[in-house]
C-alpha cells in the first residue's frame, strides 16, 4: 500500500506536496519521494524513511516548479531497503516521464519479458512501478507523431496500457512540458480522487490524491473519484481533459481500505470510511450477540485507533460499557505496514500499554479492525491478561484473512496468515483468547456498501480467494510466495 499525490498549481508546488504526503504517511513508511516540473525540466528528491525526516531545506529549495507529484512507499514488490526502488521513477523518452504508483501488478513476469525482448527497454529494479512506467513510455512513443503531444494521443496510450497491464494500479505521471497524467485500473481497486480550487490570482488549480482528506486539508473542492479505467490529463496552465480508456470497466474497490488502510476522515468512492467502520461495528455486534451469552462481557475495548469506531458501535448496540484500556504511543508507526515481521512484533509493546485499572477483574471484549498474521493480536491478549483481565474475548471487524492479497497489501504468504487452514477455535487457542469472533463476509459487505448505489461489489480476495483482476491462480500464488520468502 502506498500514498500518491499530484498537483498542478499557479504557484510553487513543493510545500503543497510535502504537506499532502504528511497526510498520507499512514499509507507507507518505507520511503518517500517528490518530483516537480519547472517548464520542461524535472527536479526529484527520494529518501528512505518517513516524510518529516526525509527532506531538508536544501531539498525543498531544489524542487522548483508549479507542477509536481509525491509518494510514500509501503513495499509489496521489490526491497524496502533499496533506496533506488523508492518512487518516483524516471525515464527520459519519450518527452521525459516521471511516475508514481499505488497498487500491485500481477503479470510482472510477462511484462518483464515483453519489455526486454520486444520493446528493448532496460529495467534497473524489481519494482512493478518501473514496469508500469516503461509500458506507458513505450505506448506513448508508439503513438507519438512528432515532438508535439495532444490529449488524444495520451489517452490512446493509456488504453494500450490497460490492455497490457494486469492487477491494481492508481498512477500519477509527469510528462515534461505537457503536464500531469493520472489514471486508474479498470477495476478501480486502488483509490484516486480529483479536486479543484481557484488559485490566489485566479485560474484553476488541481490535485489528484489517494485520499480525499488531502483535498479537504488543502481547500480543494472534491470533483469526483476517478472512474475505473479513466485517465485525466491536466496541462501546466490548468486545462483538464478526461476520457474513459478501458473497454469494460467495473468498480470493485478494495474492502481493506475501509477496514484499516484509509484514514477515517476520508471518503472513497462516495463511501465515508468512518461511517463504514461504524456500520462494521453494528454488524459485528450481531455476531457477538449470537455467540456470547448475555452478561458474559463486562466492557468493550478497542485496539486504537482504526478499531475505535467499530468498538464504540459494538458497545452501544449491545448495551455494554465502552472503555479505553489501551494507551497508544503515537510516535510509533502502524505495525501492520512496518517492514519485516520481527520489527512488527517488537513494536507492539512499544506502541500499546494496557492500563491495569481498566482490566483488573473484568471480562473484556477486545475489538480490532482485522487479524492478519496474529502476532499483534497474540501480544494484545497477553497484555490484557497480564493487566488482570478475568477473561478475554477477541473480536475482528473483518472476516478471517485466508488468502494472499496480491493487489498492493503485504499479505503474500498463506503460511504467514494465522487463519489459513485453521478453525476459529484453533486460532483462539493460538492467541490464548477465551473466545474469538469474526465478522462474516456477508456482514462486511453489507456494512461497507450500505446507503449508496455506486459500489455494488468489493475486492475481497484475501477473505474469499476470488481474484477479480489478472490471471491469479495457484501457480501464480506459489510464485509470489516463493519470491517474497527467498
Amino acid at each position: 500500500m502506498c500514498g500518491i499525490v499530484g498537483i498542478v498549481s499557479t504557484e510553487p508546488v513543493n510545500q503543497q506536496i510535502y504537506d499532502s504526503l504528511l497526510l498520507l504517511q499512514h499509507r507507507g513508511q518505507d520511503s518517500t519521494g517528490i518530483a516537480t516540473a519547472d517548464g520542461d525540466q524535472f527536479h526529484m528528491v527520494k529518501a528512505q524513511g518517513q516524510v518529516r525526516e526525509a527532506y531538508r531545506t536544501r531539498d525543498m529549495r531544489q524542487l522548483l516548479g508549479n507542477v509536481g507529484l509525491g509518494h510514500v512507499r509501503y513495499a509489496t514488490r521489490g526491497s524496502a531497503a533499496r533506496e533506488e526502488e523508492a518512487q518516483p521513477f524516471y525515464v527520459n523518452a519519450p518527452y521525459g516521464l516521471i511516475l508514481v504508483h499505488n497498487g500491485n501488478l500481477t503479470n510482472t513476469r510477462e511484462l518483464t519479458a515483453e519489455l526486454y525482448n520486444v520493446d528493448r527497454r532496460h529495467l534497473n529494479t524489481h519494482s512493478d512501478t518501473e514496469l508500469l512506467l516503461n509500458v506507458l513510455a513505450n505506448e506513448l512513443q508508439a503513438g507519438a507523431a512528432g515532438p508535439s503531444l495532444n490529449a488524444d494521443q495520451v489517452f490512446e496510450a493509456v488504453s494500450r496500457v490497460h490492455e497490457r497491464v494486469e492487477g491494481s494500479y492508481a498512477a500519477i505521471a509527469l510528462i515534461a512540458g505537457h503536464g500531469l497524467l493520472a489514471f486508474r485500473d479498470p477495476f478501480g481497486i486502488r483509490p484516486l480522487v480529483l479536486g479543484r480550487r481557484t488559485g490566489p490570482a485566479g485560474g484553476d488549480e488541481w490535485v489528484v490524491a489517494s485520499e480525499s482528506l488531502v483535498l479537504e486539508s488543502g481547500g480543494y473542492e472534491i470533483v469526483r473519484d476517478l472512474a475505473p479505467g479513466e485517465a485525466v490529463l491536466i496541462s501546466p496552465d490548468g486545462w483538464m481533459y478526461s476520457r474513459q480508456c478501458a473497454a469494460n470497466p467495473r468498480l470493485i474497490p478494495c474492502s481493506f481500505e475501509y477496514i484499516y488502510l484509509a484514514r477515517p476522515d476520508s471518503v472513497m468512492n462516495g463511501i465515508s470510511v468512518y461511517d463504514a467502520r461504524l456500520r462494521l461495528g453494528d454488524v459485528l455486534a450481531e455476531q457477538v450477540a449470537a455467540e456470547v451469552p448475555a452478561g458474559d462481557i463486562d466492557v468493550v475495548m478497542p485496539i486504537p485507533d482504526s478499531a475505535r469506531p467499530s468498538a464504540m458501535q459494538v458497545a452501544q448496540t449491545l448495551g455494554i460499557e465502552y472503555r479505553e484500556g489501551f494507551f497508544k504511543n503515537r510516535y510509533v508507526g502502524r505495525t501492520f505496514i512496518m517492514p519485516g515481521q520481527a520489527v512488527r512484533k517488537k513494536s507492539v509493546r512499544q506502541k500499546l500499554n494496557a492500563m491495569s485499572t481498566e482490566f483488573r477483574g473484568k471480562n473484556v471484549l477486545i475489538v480490532d479492525d482485522s487479524i492478519v498474521r496474529g502476532t499483534t493480536s497474540r501480544e494484545i491478549v497477553e497484555m490484557a491478561r497480564s493487566a488482570g483481565a478475568s477473561s478475554v474475548t477477541f473480536a475482528s471487524a473483518a472476516p478471517p484473512v485466508l488468502y494472499p492479497h496480491v493487489y498492493g497489501i503485504n499479505m503474500p504468504s498463506r503460511r504467514e496468515l494465522i487463519a489459513h487452514g485453521r478453525t476459529t477455535q484453533q486460532i483462539a487457542a493460538d492467541m490464548s483468547a477465551d473466545r474469538l469472533i469474526y465478522q462474516t463476509v456477508e456482514g462486511m459487505d453489507r456494512a461497507i456498501m450500505a446507503g449508496q448505489s455506486l459500489v455494488t461489489e468489493l475486492e475481497n480476495s484475501c477473505f474469499t480467494g476470488e481474484y477479480v483482476a489478472g490471471n491469479v491462480d495457484a501457480e501464480y500464488l506459489a510464485w509470489v510466495e516463493a519470491t517474497q520468502e527467498s
